[in-house]
């Protein structure tokens, strides 16, 4: 699932656990309820339209859903099309360096 208000991608921790992905840190998250609950981060490759590139990941606890965060898809270059549900290339924008 996407969720563009999620600034981090959520996966499973024994799914992280069984790739081989360490605990970098934790961090306190407020959920959409308000509610405030620990998460370790670690840092994963993640494969996306042929793509793979390193990106933060949360460990969810069992009984979290999936998620693909902001930053990920900020990472890849990507937005989501709710409309088609699929994920597209971000608009290009033009930027001067001096």
């Amino acid at each position: 699932m996407v969720d563009t208000g999620a600034i981090y991608t959520m996966l499973p921790e024994d799914l992280l656990e069984q790739l081989g992905v360490e605990r970098l840190e934790s961090d306190i998250f407020e959920l959409a309820d308000n509610s405030l609950v620990e998460y370790a981060i670690g840092s994963a490759t993640v494969r996306i339209q042929g793509r793979a590139l390193p990106v933060p990941v949360v460990f969810g606890h069992a009984g979290n859903t999936p998620l693909l965060g902001a930053t990920t898809l900020e990472i890849f270059r990507l937005v989501a099309d709710p409309v088609n549900e699929q994920l597209i290339p971000a608009p290009r924008i033009r930027a001067r360096f001096f």
